[in-house]
């Protein structure tokens, strides 16, 4: 289906993506933008329910607000590792201006509603509405990454202070503030093991055998 050179081209795409927070003020061509939607939108869903919109933001006004509302987050948040003065200024210094630098912040929903009260799939298991719209977020990720963009997920915030700054209705879930733009610097490692706040689990202990905790050794 594809070549030797396409396979490893995505594989490399897939190990290079990371999370950015600084991002330069250049434009992005918006036939770019619209072809990381694309890639958005081809996502796998339950029940092709396709769940997700996407809200475009490149208004300054608009995004000064979002950032605050993820900053309030975020020094909320940091009570959690008081007890922890290291990890609570790791934490308080990750970055939410990428909110206001990047050109785009796209917000990405989920709506439950979609595809009605008996989706193909999903009566079992209803997170799979929240699953489906996290698989088109990756497609943008590795879409924008493909393009030679950098994106900047933004995940601390209120739902409801979202859903009041983009008129977002109430039924509607505000799943992600995704950054995109372009960026001077993009690290060889992600920004929360570069500052030893975790490190990649060795493959091998999150894989198990035919039950849960059974290793090819055990």
């Amino acid at each position: 289906m594809f070549s030797s050179q396409q396979k490893e081209a995505i594989y490399q795409v897939i190990k290079k993506r990371r999370d950015i927070r600084s991002f330069l003020r250049d434009s992005i061509p918006i036939e770019t933008l619209y072809r990381i939607l694309g890639a958005a939108h081809y996502a796998p869903s339950v029940g092709f329910m396709q769940p997700w919109n996407f809200i475009i933001i490149s208004s300054d006004e608009v995004k000064k607000q979002l950032a605050w509302a993820a900053d309030k987050e975020r020094r909320a948040l940091s009570i959690h590792y008081e007890d922890d003065s290291n990890r609570a200024e790791t934490f308080l210094s990750l970055k939410v201006e990428g909110l206001i630098d990047a050109p785009y912040t796209i917000c990405v929903t989920c709506d439950p509603t979609r595809g009605g009260s008996h989706v193909l799939g999903r009566n079992s298991i209803q997170e799979t509405d929240i699953m489906s719209t996290a698989c088109a977020i990756q497609n943008m990720m590795l879409a924008a990454c493909a393009e030679g963009l950098a994106t900047g997920w933004v995940s601390f915030y209120k739902k409801n202070d979202i859903r009041d700054i983009l008129a977002i209705p109430p039924h509607i879930e505000p799943v992600a503030l995704l950054s995109i733009g372009y960026t001077e610097h993009y690290p060889t490692k992600p920004i929360l093991e570069t500052a030893n706040w975790e490190k990649r689990r060795n493959i091998n202990t999150v894989i198990f055998y035919e039950k849960w905790g059974k290793h090819p050794t055990t």
